[in-house]
């Protein structure tokens, strides 16, 4: 029986699927990176590739002038919507879904990063992401988007109303981050971000010492997540 297929858009490289590989391997996925600047996106075709999850960046979606590659990557979004096919996104990936989608993408004004919780909303209780609440996960972005006609509201903060977006079963979008495992440091991410933190007026150390209080237990918490989600796929 042949290897289910998943194809990851990762933009820079330390934002990588973190605690979600583990269960993308228990269910037999064969992984490939596509890392933007390095390869070309994966095909355009639904059918090539079983599931697609785009990773986030310190982009905007509406920065298509001055990173094209965006363009294609809402052309990918856009078939693979139409076609009701499998997909995942994260930061950057949540809100190129809300973009093709028809919602409205643009800054929010104020930066979101640290650790915290997100509130789910009642239609949350009954999905994946339940598992998550009453813990706290790693917010980073300064975007924000309106909900998507016809997707169901699954979580928000009191900066960002529109953390999470379900439409049916295939098609996921949050704003946060659930991927990171703050067990295993986020030294690659305070280093890459240095300059946004800078500009935005926080302080590093106060961040990995965030990432020391988390509950240990939200690793697993994540991983059974995403498994039941993934479980849930329709191909």
């Amino acid at each position: 029986m042949p290897m289910k297929t998943v194809a990851i858009i990762r933009h820079v490289h330390f934002e990588d699927l973190g605690t979600f590989a583990e269960p993308l391997a228990r269910a037999g996925y064969e992984v490939k990176y596509y890392d933007i600047g390095a390869h070309a996106l994966p095909a355009r075709d639904p059918a090539a590739t079983d599931l697609l999850i785009v990773l986030g960046a310190p982009i905007g979606v509406y920065e298509e002038d001055e990173y094209p590659f965006l363009r294609e990557e809402i052309d990918l979004l856009t078939a693979r919507l139409g076609a009701g096919r499998p997909m995942l996104g994260i930061c950057l990936g949540a809100q190129l879904i809300a973009r093709v989608l028809g919602a409205k993408v643009y800054p929010s004004g104020v930066k979101e990063i640290g650790w915290g919780p997100v509130d789910l909303t009642e239609a949350a209780s009954t999905t994946p992401l339940r598992h998550l609440a009453n813990t706290s996960v790693l917010h980073w972005h300064g975007d924000i988007f309106d909900l998507p006609r016809g997707a169901e509201h699954l979580a928000s903060t009191a900066i960002c109303r529109n953390q999470a977006f379900c439409v049916g079963s295939n098609i996921l979008a949050v704003q946060f981050h659930p991927e990171a495992d703050p067990t295993a440091g986020i030294e690659p991410w305070l280093i890459g971000h240095a300059a946004e933190l800078a500009s935005a007026g926080i302080d590093p150390r106060d961040l990995r010492d965030g990432a020391k209080a988390i509950n240990p237990s939200l690793p697993a918490r994540a991983r059974k997540m995403f498994a039941e989600w993934l479980e849930g796929l329709r191909s």
